[in-house]
């Protein structure tokens, strides 16, 4: 039986507005703007990689 909870999953935008404490509106205003973190669409849904996500965070505090 496969173990979903080990996968490393993309977050979601609102995992994303949590973790940068900004709305979801926002993010998707950025998205559009072609700003802010980088991010992929799947389907109809914006998905992060953490790892991408973080170090962008990093760069933009730098």
């Amino acid at each position: 039986m496969n173990n979903i909870s080990n996968i490393d999953r993309l977050w979601t935008v609102e995992d994303v507005s949590d973790y940068l404490g900004v709305p979801v509106k926002t993010l998707y205003q950025w998205k559009w703007r072609g700003e802010g973190p980088p991010v992929k669409k799947i389907g109809r849904h914006l998905r992060d990689d953490p790892a991408k996500l973080r170090a962008w965070v990093d760069a933009e505090a730098a």
